[in-house]
């Protein structure tokens, strides 16, 4: 199904982006590539390449209007059109609000988590109708259910759930799908390493273990591009969420417990 189709992804330097551009360009989708950090995106594009496709850097910032515009601009320009718009650029956080000292980090998860992904959807639709194409959101199973020390993060990611779910609707009849993906931690990325202390810098080294219950870049990277196949509405990984979020509705008290003590396990790792 991706032979020759037009991939675009954001944050795709490293992590899950990367890691989704190689996937793709595996199965045959040419690619547009869109990060800040021009080197390690370039690097990226190249190996892609190396596949037999074609992969088109572009240097940006998600948070910048005019670089998205130019990003979908350059997309469309050199390889014809857009078939997957795959939002997947994010940072994340860890800090109970009341210790943080930088509100900013409030309006950087914004700006970069939501955001980052409007400026992007927005001018890419035109081109997305024209094709029948797929918005894929990288969301966060904390998009649905409130996570502790993640304030900001959360929020953002609330916010990008909903958008979609309401643009979803607006775009019934119109041959353009949404999925959301709704994962837990990933390993294999450096979400947790970049994610943002209550003093805005990053955690760096000190950034916590992962959960047992993370799944690998290789799973999570199978079962979207499984799901952009199928035009699904929405990707939960691993599926065992599904039964956290059940719980959630009938027994919030209880769920919360569950994610209290997960949080609280990591938290005591730290450095470990």
């Amino acid at each position: 199904m991706f032979s020759n189709k037009t991939v675009l992804i954001t944050g795709a330097s490293s992590g899950l982006g990367a890691a989704l551009a190689h996937a793709f360009a595996e199965v045959g989708a040419n690619l547009a590539l869109f990060s800040f950090e021009k080197e390690r995106q370039e690097e990226v594009a190249a190996s892609c390449r190396r596949l037999g496709v074609e992969a088109v850097p572009v240097i940006g910032d998600v948070t910048s209007t005019e670089d998205c515009a130019r990003y979908i601009d350059t997309a469309v320009s050199e390889l014809g059109g857009i078939d997957v718009l795959l939002c997947n650029a994010g940072i994340s956080m860890w800090s109970k609000f009341e210790d943080i000292e930088d509100l900013g980090i409030f309006r950087k998860l914004m700006e970069v988590n939501f955001m980052g992904a409007i400026n992007c959807i927005h001018p890419a639709l035109p081109h997305l109708r024209k094709s029948k194409g797929v918005i894929t959101a990288i969301t966060s199973i904390q998009s649905k259910i409130g996570v502790p020390l993640h304030t900001g993060y959360v929020a953002s990611k609330h916010a990008l759930q909903g958008f979609c779910e309401s643009l979803r609707m607006e775009l019934e009849g119109s041959g353009v799908d949404i999925l959301t993906v709704l994962p837990h931690w990933i390993r294999g990325t450096d979400l947790r390493k970049n994610a943002l202390s209550g003093q805005g810098k990053a955690l760096g080294e000190s950034s916590r273990k992962h959960s047992s219950e993370s799944v690998s870049v290789e799973e999570a990277c199978s079962a979207i591009l499984d799901a952009i196949r199928d035009r699904r509405r929405d990707l939960i990984l691993p599926w065992k969420l599904k039964v956290l979020m059940a719980l959630h509705v009938v027994a919030p008290n209880m769920a919360e417990s569950i994610i209290k003590g997960a949080v609280s396990h990591q938290d005591a790792a730290k450095g470990s």
